[in-house]
């Protein structure tokens, strides 16, 4: 067998990939290469990759191609039909960054509502020193006890958000972008009742034909002036255009984003312009990507592929 990684170093340097020699013949290509992609793959059984288009264009030419291992949860770079057709088989793994993007999406929140980079900028500019006063108080913020934390998608991820919002003392609301999330412990609303009564709005979900452009101009029009919305989801789902607009003209607080919709970021975005960390956060995709979860991600690829030539496959996606 033969186990070809298209972009092994999208797990990061620090994580072990000695799991994967124990099973197969291994070739690690750190970055993806348009132009070389195809032929990397063209003897292999199986393909691991993340963000590259799985269709013809790339394995047209893989005639032993039978798995395809997704380092990743979401499927919208998968041409199904294509990889049907062929009869490749195609995992994902699940459940591996729920806490790790949970936990980013309150780090996110934090620094945005206590305005902690001015903060740390003030001390460590030395004004800090020369304050007459030991408190200072150029931002006001808030308690995040008792406001309204609406959670857009409410599957394993957004679960994990509501919790620790509870946790915080907030009231949490959700929309379900499916239609299929029921949770009886919040309160499920619809999305223009979400938008305009949350103090915190959350992106916790996938991207489709649902989801794509779901927050937009109409919808930030909604928002209370003093909002802050994340995005840990997908990157489009926000208008980004709409973005810049509402917070170059103050319609919201503040907004946090792990995700973007050209990753990495078009360098012609508007979002650029804005400067002021205490009015966006902008990190590079990182949310899932605790040592702990990337680990994890690593591990359930393994399992898929040893289940997969046991007989036993997990995981398989089939975009039905």
């Amino acid at each position: 067998m033969k186990i070809v990684l298209l972009e092994g170093g999208s797990l990061g340097e620090d994580i072990s990939l000695d799991g994967f020699n124990e099973i197969g013949e291994t070739v690690i290509y750190s970055r993806s290469d348009i132009e070389e992609n195809a032929e990397r793959i063209r003897d292999a059984d199986v393909i691991v990759l993340n963000k590259i288009p799985v269709d013809g264009l790339l394995l047209e030419n893989a005639e032993k191609a039978k798995l395809v291992c997704l380092t990743a949860t979401g499927t919208n770079n998968v041409n199904f039909d294509y990889t049907n057709s062929r009869g490749i088989t195609v995992c994902n793994v699940k459940g591996y960054s729920t806490e790790s993007v949970a936990q980013h999406s309150f780090a996110m929140l934090l620094s945005l509502y206590e305005h902690l980079p001015y903060y740390d900028r003030f001390v460590k500019s030395g004004d800090y020193s020369r304050s007459k006063c030991f408190s200072v108080f150029d931002y006001g913020f808030n308690e995040l006890y008792g406001k309204t934390f609406g959670i857009i998608g409410l599957g394993a991820i957004g679960r994990a958000s509501a919790r620790i919002a509870k946790a915080f003392g907030c009231r949490v609301i959700y929309y379900s972008t499916s239609g299929m999330h029921y949770d009886e412990e919040y309160e499920r609303t619809d999305l223009e009742t979400l938008l305009s009564v949350s103090d915190v709005i959350a992106v916790h979900a996938p991207l489709n034909e649902r989801t794509r452009g779901l927050i937009s101009y109409e919808g930030f029009k909604l928002m209370k002036k003093n909002a802050v919305i994340l995005n840990t989801g997908r990157g489009g789902i926000i208008d980004e255009d709409a973005l810049y607009d509402a917070l170059v003209n103050d319609r919201i607080m503040a907004a946090g984003l792990d995700v973007l919709q050209v990753e990495p970021m078009d360098p012609g975005s508007p979002l650029l312009k804005i400067q002021d960390s205490n009015r966006l956060i902008i990190t590079p995709h990182i949310g899932w990507g605790t040592v702990e979860a990337r680990t994890r991600c690593v591990e359930e690829v393994i399992l898929n592929i040893k289940a997969y030539f046991a007989g036993t496959p997990r995981n398989v996606v089939t975009g039905n």
